[in-house]
């Protein structure tokens, strides 16, 4: 490893996710609130829904969870950050969106689910398997029988990475550059976050994250007593495949406890 991946575990989530990273997810009209990246995900959470209650872990400043609540689906959040949840409140109410400050892997929400949904790549924020399988029990936890639980993430392009250098480049676009260095052994990553200002000025911000595979994450699903209902490339439902750079997938509780 060129350096230590876990040099930020000191960090607590109110650290990490401070008022810098909750006013940098607002992204009006563009990047993930872009009509073509937010509206199939509200449009697939809204049919997965059914007409019942859903609750967002990691909800952040209500990106997902607001459009998918204006759509008359009853939104619930979990957010471990008061500072997400302060940026959230400046556009809706706790009337109109409950949230639940706590860890997205223990805290309970009042009420029963039909669907439970957690987003681009966020259970990656949860640092080790344990708590990635608790992620899953506590979302089992919430559904009511035959309830959903969903998952958008990456997955990792390790085969583009040359042998003996430990990072990829996850993103080059005008103004930004992601780079993760990373350690295949324990599946710990460091993202590195470069966005340019004017001239030659550029800030660095730092996340820690676990990766984890997708027959991994079927694994934590039938722990918690869910199996895996589908899985696609995208929120319009592209065939997932080898080449996939993502995948959402849909996890089921059985329609009656056993």
């Amino acid at each position: 490893m060129p350096h230590d991946l876990t040099s930020l575990d000191h960090l607590d989530q109110e650290e990490l996710w401070d008022a810098r990273a909750a006013a940098s997810y607002d992204t009006p009209g563009t990047g993930m609130e872009a009509p073509d990246v937010l509206g199939p995900t509200v449009d697939r959470l809204a049919d997965l829904a059914e007409g019942g209650p859903a609750l967002e872990l990691a909800v952040g400043t209500g990106r997902v969870a607001i459009p998918l609540a204006q759509r008359g689906i009853a939104v619930t959040g979990i957010e471990i950050s008061r500072h997400m949840i302060a940026r959230l409140r400046e556009k809706v109410s706790d009337a109109d969106l409950p949230v639940v400050q706590g860890d997205m892997a223990s805290t309970r929400a009042p009420g029963e689910f039909s669907l439970v949904y957690l987003v681009f790549n966020t259970i990656g924020n949860l640092l080790t398997q344990d708590a990635q399988v608790e992620c899953f029990r506590n979302a089992a936890a919430h559904l009511r029988p035959g309830g959903r639980f969903v998952i958008e993430l990456w997955v990792p392009q390790l085969q583009q990475g040359a042998p003996g250098v430990p990072a990829l480049v996850g993103a080059v676009e005008d103004g930004y550059l992601l780079v993760d260095t990373l350690d295949t052994a324990t599946q710990r990553l460091m993202s590195h976050h470069v966005r340019f200002g004017e001239g030659r000025s550029a800030t660095v911000g730092r996340s820690p994250h676990r990766y984890v595979w997708p027959s991994e994450l079927d694994l934590m699903a039938r722990l918690a007593g869910m199996e895996l209902e589908s899985r696609h490339a995208d929120w319009r439902g592209a065939p997932f495949t080898s080449e996939s750079g993502s995948h959402v997938s849909v996890y089921r509780k059985p329609a009656r406890d056993q």
